[in-house]
Order: structure tokens, then C-alpha cells, then sequence
């Protein structure tokens, strides 16, 4: 039985309260986004499925693919934070992976037993699964092909690393430079996340608004390590913004069975030459830190960038830093 099970709210919350008080704070530099053009949300089809996407910034600028992770919709990538992307002269294009928000979900396809699919692989048995991140990187193919694009600098967090790394093993040549961030290889022997991680991903779902933010705002008190505050205010905007986009508890069991059940793609990341910067953060409770040193280690010529106070998440006084690291990797592979 999984820990999360094993904890309720108020548990999680207790724990939340004793993490030592946030000891880093400090405001985003100022940036003028107003001109930034963005395009509201479209659908497109995509390896068989409808996608829905959106975009900042020209479309004559070259183009930065940003791909969410784990029962997270594409406003996950924060709408400053993309447009932040945009003004420093980047097309950017988030979109909702498949089975969330509001690109297709797998409806007909069966809701996995996670802790089946975990008994089984740690036996060695054969696991049937609706889809693999393989799948999911060809939906990410084929929303470049929707909208036209040949190329583009391919950006993922967490599953979305995983997601964004089988896009460049799958399709090296239409990727320009790959970011992975906190995430890992799909080896089985890396190190597990942290028990309260684990706990605050995997409750079941909480019905009703007020519950939704709730344990949202727990969940990132966690994820968000020991040393940055949660943006109460913008989290909860975040939060309910998700929430009237769909929730999909069925589609988040495939997602999480698509990333247990996928092969490792270590021996594929050896051979891939295309530039690589892997970003990790030194307190991640989720994926530690060595999935991310071994992601370096395995796709020649990759940098490895450890922010320091960084956990499982994507906090506004780290927007400079990662912004930062993005577009300068990205510049220099387009030369």
C-alpha cells in the first residue's frame, strides 16, 4: 500500500508546518511584458489526439517547447514566466499533455492499479499500460507539426523531462536543444523520493474547490523544499484556474502508469548529440538530486546546473536563474 494512503490531510499539514521556516526571499527583477503578443488557447490534432495549446511571443522568433509534468496542466508554466521567456526574443508554446486539462483524455482506456503496476515490475512481469512517455513525446512531435515548426528548443519538468528526453531520442533532428529539468533517466536503481514527497502527490483526490486548494497549497509547502516560500496568492489563482480547466484523477493514474511502466532510456541517451542542460535543484524531495546528475552523466556534453534551495517546483524567485540558464543554453546551440 502506497504511504499515501497511509496520511490525511491533516497529517500533511502538520508536516508542512514543521519544515523549517523559508530563509530565502526575494523579489523577481522588473520586466515590461505588456507588448508580449499571446495567442489565446487552440486545439490541434495531434498524433490522433486534440491538443490544446498556447503561445507567447513572434512567431517569426525561434521556438522554445515547454512541456509540464505529472497531473499538471500546461498554466502550470506560469503565465509571466512565459511571457518573461518571450520577451527575451523566444516563440513559446506550452500545451496540456495528454489525459489533462483540456487536451484529450484517454476516457476508454482502463484506470491502472498502480500498486499491481509496482508488484509486477519489481517482479519482472510484463505490465500493460495505455500509453508510455514514448506516446506522449510523439503528442509533443506532433504539436510542432500543427502549428508548423520544423525545430524547437524542447524544455521539460519533472515527466515533461522525461517526456521532452524521448522527444530528442525519438526525433533528434527536430530538436534544437534539450533542457530537462528535475527529472531522471527511468532507471530503476536511482534513489526513491523522499516518504512525505511521495505522500503529498499520491492522496487521493479531495472533491470541492476549497479542497482542491487546500491540499494544493500543502502539497507545494513540501515540494517546494525546506528554503522558498509559497506564493499563497498566485498558487491559489493557479490552482483554481486548473480547476475550472477539468480535473482528471483517471488521466493522472495513466500519466503515472506511463512513466512506471516506460523502458529506461539510458542507453539512448548515450547516443543522442544534441545540446543538453540539465537543471536540478539541491532540496528536491521528489526527484533527488542524482537523477539529475545522472541525466548529465549519461547524454554526452550535457551541463549540469544544481540551484541551490530549489525543490520540486517552479517558485517565482527562481524564474530569473532558470530564465537565465534556458535562453543562454538555448543561444548558444543556435550559435
Amino acid at each position: 500500500m502506497p504511504l499515501a494512503h497511509l496520511f490525511g490531510d491533516a497529517t500533511l499539514s502538520l508536516l508542512a508546518a514543521r519544515t523549517p521556516k523559508p530563509v530565502l526571499t526575494w523579489p523577481l527583477a522588473p520586466v515590461d511584458t505588456s507588448a508580449v503578443r499571446r495567442v489565446e488557447p487552440i486545439v490541434v490534432p495531434a498524433n490522433g489526439l486534440q491538443i490544446t495549446c498556447e503561445t507567447f511571443g513572434d512567431p517569426a522568433h525561434p521556438p522554445i517547447l515547454l512541456i509540464m509534468g505529472l497531473a499538471a496542466q500546461m498554466v502550470q508554466w506560469d503565465d509571466e514566466f512565459c511571457a518573461r521567456l518571450a520577451v527575451r526574443g523566444w516563440f513559446v508554446i506550452r500545451y496540456d499533455n495528454r489525459d489533462i486539462g483540456r487536451s484529450t483524455w484517454m476516457t476508454g482506456a482502463p484506470v491502472p492499479r498502480v500498486v499491481a503496476l509496482v508488484a509486477a515490475k519489481r517482479r519482472g512481469l510484463p505490465v500493460g499500460v495505455p500509453y508510455l512517455l514514448d506516446d506522449m513525446a510523439r503528442d509533443a512531435l506532433g504539436v510542432l507539426d500543427a502549428l508548423g515548426i520544423a525545430s524547437a528548443h524542447v524544455v521539460g519538468v519533472s515527466m515533461g523531462g522525461m517526456i521532452a528526453q524521448s522527444v530528442a531520442v525519438l526525433a533528434p533532428g527536430r530538436v534544437r536543444s534539450l533542457t530537462s529539468v528535475m527529472s531522471h533517466t527511468g532507471e530503476d536503481d536511482l534513489p526513491h523520493p523522499h516518504w512525505r514527497a511521495s505522500a503529498a502527490l499520491f492522496l487521493p483526490a479531495p472533491r470541492g474547490r476549497d479542497a482542491v486548494v487546500r491540499r494544493a497549497i500543502t502539497m507545494w509547502r513540501i515540494l517546494n523544499g525546506h528554503r522558498i516560500a509559497v506564493d499563497l496568492a498566485r498558487t491559489r489563482t493557479q490552482v483554481l484556474k486548473a480547476y475550472e480547466r477539468g480535473r482528471n484523477p483517471s488521466g493522472v493514474a495513466r500519466q503515472l502508469a506511463a512513466i512506471l511502466a516506460s523502458p529506461s532510456r539510458a542507453d539512448a541517451l548515450r547516443e543522442l548529440r544534441i545540446p543538453t542542460l540539465v537543471i536540478h535543484g539541491d532540496e528536491d524531495p521528489l526527484v533527488p538530486l542524482q537523477g539529475g546528475r545522472r541525466t548529465a552523466e549519461l547524454i554526452p556534453g550535457a551541463r549540469l546546473e544544481i540551484i541551490p534551495a530549489m525543490g520540486h517546483a517552479l517558485p517565482p524567485p527562481l524564474w530569473d536563474t532558470l530564465i537565465n540558464h534556458i535562453t543562454t543554453h538555448a543561444r548558444n546551440a543556435d550559435g
